[in-house]
Protein backbone atom coordinates (compact mmCIF):
# COMPACT_ATOMS: atom_id res chain seq x y z
CA UNK A 1 0.00 0.00 0.00
CA UNK A 2 1.63 3.31 -0.73
CA UNK A 3 1.29 5.90 1.97
CA UNK A 4 -0.15 8.57 0.38
CA UNK A 5 -2.52 6.47 -1.53
CA UNK A 6 -4.40 4.10 0.86
CA UNK A 7 -4.95 1.01 -1.21
CA UNK A 8 -6.97 -2.21 -0.95
CA UNK A 9 -6.90 -5.36 -3.02
CA UNK A 10 -10.54 -6.98 -4.11
CA UNK A 11 -10.71 -9.25 -1.48
CA UNK A 12 -9.67 -6.60 1.34
CA UNK A 13 -12.44 -4.44 -0.28
CA UNK A 14 -15.11 -7.12 -0.28
CA UNK A 15 -14.12 -7.40 3.71
CA UNK A 16 -14.85 -3.54 4.00
CA UNK A 17 -17.88 -3.53 2.18
CA UNK A 18 -19.32 -6.68 4.35
CA UNK A 19 -18.43 -4.93 7.37
CA UNK A 20 -20.20 -1.91 5.81
CA UNK A 21 -17.90 0.18 3.72
CA UNK A 22 -19.55 1.83 0.65
CA UNK A 23 -18.13 0.57 -2.56
CA UNK A 24 -18.40 3.26 -5.14
CA UNK A 25 -17.77 2.92 -8.85
CA UNK A 26 -16.53 6.31 -10.46
CA UNK A 27 -16.51 4.93 -14.05
CA UNK A 28 -18.84 6.28 -16.80
CA UNK A 29 -22.46 5.16 -17.37
CA UNK A 30 -21.56 2.67 -20.55
CA UNK A 31 -18.88 1.43 -18.46
CA UNK A 32 -21.37 0.97 -15.27
CA UNK A 33 -23.70 -0.40 -17.68
CA UNK A 34 -21.44 -3.19 -19.00
CA UNK A 35 -20.51 -4.50 -15.88
CA UNK A 36 -20.01 -3.72 -12.04
CA UNK A 37 -19.63 -5.18 -8.74
CA UNK A 38 -23.09 -6.24 -7.25
CA UNK A 39 -22.82 -3.91 -4.41
CA UNK A 40 -21.54 -0.96 -5.89
CA UNK A 41 -22.93 2.93 -6.16
CA UNK A 42 -22.12 4.65 -9.46
CA UNK A 43 -21.00 7.97 -8.87
CA UNK A 44 -19.50 9.07 -12.06
CA UNK A 45 -15.39 10.56 -11.34
CA UNK A 46 -16.64 14.24 -13.21
CA UNK A 47 -20.19 14.54 -10.39
CA UNK A 48 -17.72 13.40 -7.65
CA UNK A 49 -17.45 17.47 -6.49
CA UNK A 50 -21.39 17.90 -6.87
CA UNK A 51 -22.61 14.76 -5.20
CA UNK A 52 -19.64 14.28 -2.68
CA UNK A 53 -21.62 15.66 0.07
CA UNK A 54 -24.50 13.48 -0.13
CA UNK A 55 -22.28 10.36 0.44
CA UNK A 56 -21.49 9.41 3.72
CA UNK A 57 -18.59 10.40 6.02
CA UNK A 58 -19.34 7.54 8.89
CA UNK A 59 -18.16 4.88 6.91
CA UNK A 60 -15.14 3.85 4.93
CA UNK A 61 -15.20 4.05 0.89
CA UNK A 62 -13.72 2.32 -1.25
CA UNK A 63 -13.31 3.94 -5.05
CA UNK A 64 -13.18 1.26 -8.23
CA UNK A 65 -12.79 2.27 -11.62
CA UNK A 66 -11.95 -0.09 -14.43
CA UNK A 67 -7.88 0.08 -14.02
CA UNK A 68 -7.71 2.07 -10.55
CA UNK A 69 -6.38 5.29 -12.02
CA UNK A 70 -9.44 7.23 -11.80
CA UNK A 71 -10.85 6.34 -8.72
CA UNK A 72 -6.60 6.99 -7.28
CA UNK A 73 -7.40 10.49 -8.28
CA UNK A 74 -11.29 10.07 -6.53
CA UNK A 75 -9.58 8.85 -3.46
CA UNK A 76 -7.21 11.93 -2.96
CA UNK A 77 -9.49 14.24 -3.76
CA UNK A 78 -11.70 12.52 -1.17
CA UNK A 79 -9.51 12.07 1.62
CA UNK A 80 -8.66 15.88 1.13
CA UNK A 81 -12.04 16.94 2.02
CA UNK A 82 -11.99 14.65 4.63
CA UNK A 83 -13.69 11.12 3.78
CA UNK A 84 -12.06 7.64 4.66
CA UNK A 85 -11.46 6.38 1.10
CA UNK A 86 -9.21 3.82 -0.36
CA UNK A 87 -8.77 3.06 -3.70
CA UNK A 88 -8.91 -0.49 -5.18
CA UNK A 89 -5.78 -1.51 -6.97
CA UNK A 90 -6.55 -3.30 -10.21
CA UNK A 91 -9.66 -1.78 -10.62
CA UNK A 92 -12.37 -3.88 -12.00
CA UNK A 93 -9.93 -5.55 -13.94
CA UNK A 94 -8.63 -6.98 -10.94
CA UNK A 95 -11.83 -7.40 -9.42
CA UNK A 96 -12.86 -9.41 -12.25
CA UNK A 97 -9.55 -11.43 -12.81
CA UNK A 98 -9.70 -12.08 -9.05
CA UNK A 99 -12.95 -14.04 -9.49
CA UNK A 100 -15.55 -11.28 -7.98
CA UNK A 101 -18.59 -11.34 -9.50
CA UNK A 102 -19.24 -8.62 -12.38
CA UNK A 103 -23.18 -7.85 -13.44
CA UNK A 104 -25.15 -5.98 -15.02
CA UNK A 105 -28.00 -3.68 -13.49
CA UNK A 106 -30.89 -6.45 -13.82
CA UNK A 107 -28.50 -8.76 -11.98
CA UNK A 108 -27.47 -10.44 -15.20
CA UNK A 109 -23.76 -11.32 -15.94
CA UNK A 110 -21.64 -8.31 -16.98
CA UNK A 111 -17.95 -7.89 -18.58
CA UNK A 112 -15.42 -5.27 -18.06
CA UNK A 113 -15.13 -2.89 -20.47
Amino acid sequence: MNARLPEVDPNEAVELVDDGALLLDVREMDEWQAGHAPDARHVPMSTIPQVMRDLPTDVPIVAICRSGRRSAEVTVYMNNAGFDVRNLEGGMQEWSATGHPVVTDDGSPGMVI
